[in-house]
């Protein structure tokens, strides 16, 4: 019995999800609205990002509004058509968002990467 048990601790996979709320747990930011972020920051446009995540646009520009809200300052810019069509870029205080929270989420993942070792070995 032993032996299976230490067989299987290889093949654990660690998922975790980080989300913040306000007092009233209602979500705010998170991995979800993070990568939506990053996404419209590479491609220029919320629908190619909806598009790639799975995401409905008119879902995700709620989401975006509430975190907007929320903070009092705007994430996006959006530029409509013309010769070369339309884009949706990050505004400075949505980049300086998207860029402390890549530092968080980098600070947590190292974190909780050495508990899940130490998890791992106190099973051995």
């Amino acid at each position: 019995m032993e032996t299976k048990f230490r067989e299987k601790l290889s093949a654990i996979n660690l998922h975790y999800k980080i989300w913040m709320s306000d007092k009233k747990d209602a979500g705010i930011l998170g991995d979800g609205k993070w990568q939506i972020l990053k996404l419209i920051d590479q491609k220029g446009s919320l629908k190619a990002a909806c598009d790639e995540l799975g995401y409905t646009y008119r879902r995700t520009w709620g989401d975006l509004k509430k975190i907007e809200k929320f903070f009092g300052f705007p994430l996006l810019e959006k530029h409509r058509g013309g010769h070369e069509g339309g884009k949706t870029v990050l505004t400075e205080e949505g980049k300086r968002l998207v860029n402390a929270f890549d530092q968080f989420h980098a600070s947590v993942d190292a974190m909780i990467q050495k508990g899940f070792e130490s998890f791992i070995e106190n099973l051995k």
